[in-house]
């Protein structure tokens, strides 16, 4: 017997929910990856990913999840006798280390305690006193809920001659990307976090001179599936076939960022702010710990210390089967440590806020925590409706 698929509210670390335009645009008919038609469904994708990470550079996607567009940057953007640095504060970071080691990088990493920021005089310390030609970094740490300050990692590569290549996965349409601005060469991002649509794609800008760097380099790139050359000239003007692409995908791409733009790109930033705010409130209302600075801590993930005598399992299990809703254990450092609630793209609505906080309250009064009833819907409504949200 086919097993029915579950009904579930997903505020996790990712995926989000796809919004249901999206889930409708991906059964229009398949058309050919060659087809002019379709091809004019990509350059409209292009040019909204360009706006998106505010860019004049080139944009597309890649077929495959964030995971891809890491890879994909690793194989293209180094070659293996020049240094690389990894400034690694969280889970992710780790696995850009595993990626490095499998390619035969000559790489080495900057090494922070989870939960806090990259430290500028560290690093510009580490690039002074190296010849470090590609730095690698995460803007939104979704393991820690840590944001990185990317503008200014961005002037510091420029001043030492280094490119920059930028994780984007849980930050593209939730928190503000300059890429041009913060002199970035490389950003990689994932469809099903803030742009509501399934995973699948991986959303990614590259600098002219990235591209120039690796059509210039001694040796092609090791992987050809990930050759961002390659797959830029199929989505560029001549549309130089590459590999079959996930057209349905790309349906989906473009209605979720239809969405956004319709939304408003700084109304969905000020959204995933709010609800954010809301959420960290209710959650200090009952009396857990939220380990990370406010001023570097994420909109779109929160972390949440769970209480003395709370078992993890057993909680986020009850959580799931009781009220439908899933959350993220701690990875890592904080596996075992710590709860991680995601509020990104179609998640993150007041409805969900409110859920979620209804269900901790019932599951911390049953495991015999003192609770006041009612106290984080309040705290929770209160910043609420201290400022209306642009409807969505």
């Amino acid at each position: 017997m086919t097993k029915q698929i579950p009904r579930r509210i997903i505020l996790g670390p990712g995926p989000s929910s796809a919004h249901p335009r999206v889930l409708k645009a991906m059964s229009n008919p398949v058309m050919g990856y060659l087809d002019p038609d379709f091809f004019e469904i990509l350059d409209e994708v292009s040019e909204s990913l360009s706006v998106l990470y505010n860019t004049k550079g080139t944009s597309f996607a890649i077929a495959g999840t964030g995971s891809a567009g890491m890879e994909a940057g690793f194989s293209c953007l180094a070659e293996n006798d020049e240094e690389v640095l990894i400034c690694n504060n969280g889970y992710f970071c780790r696995r850009m280390t595993l990626m490095a080691e499998r390619l035969k990088l000559n790489f080495s990493t900057l090494d922070f305690q989870w939960g806090t920021a990259v430290d500028l005089e560290i690093l510009e310390d580490k690039l002074k006193r190296s010849d470090i030609k590609l730095v690698a970094v995460i803007h939104a740490e979704t393991s820690t809920g840590v944001i990185n300050p990317i503008e200014e990692i961005g002037q510091l590569c420029k001043k030492y001659g280094a490119k920059l290549m930028v994780d984007c996965v849980t930050s593209l349409a939730g928190t503000e990307i300059k890429f041009d601005e913060w002199n970035i060469d490389y950003a990689y991002s994932g469809t099903q976090k803030c742009l509501a649509a399934p995973p699948g794609l991986s959303p990614v800008a590259i600098s002219e001179e990235g591209l120039n760097y690796i059509k210039n380099r001694k040796s092609p790139p090791s992987s050809w599936y990930l050759d961002l050359s390659g797959i830029s000239n199929y989505w560029g003007k001549e549309h130089i076939a590459h590999q079959t692409t996930p057209v349905n995908l790309v349906y989906a791409l473009r209605e979720a960022l239809n969405i956004t733009f319709e939304e408003g790109v700084e109304n969905k930033f000020r959204r995933h702010e709010l609800m954010s705010d809301a959420l960290k409130s209710g959650l200090k209302s009952l009396c857990l710990e939220l380990p990370i600075d406010e001023s570097i801590a994420l909109n779109q993930l929160t972390v949440a210390k769970i209480p003395n005598g709370i078992n993890d399992d057993n909680f986020r299990t009850e959580l799931l089967r009781n009220y439908l809703i899933e959350i993220g254990r701690g990875l890592g450092e904080f596996s075992g440590k710590v709860w991680r609630i995601g509020l990104m793209g179609e998640s993150c609505v007041a409805s969900n806020v409110f859920g979620i906080l209804n269900a901790f309250e019932n599951l911390l009064i049953k495991n015999n925590h003192e609770v006041e009833k009612g106290s984080s819907l309040s705290a929770a409504s209160s910043v609420i409706n201290s400022e209306s949200p642009k409807p969505y």
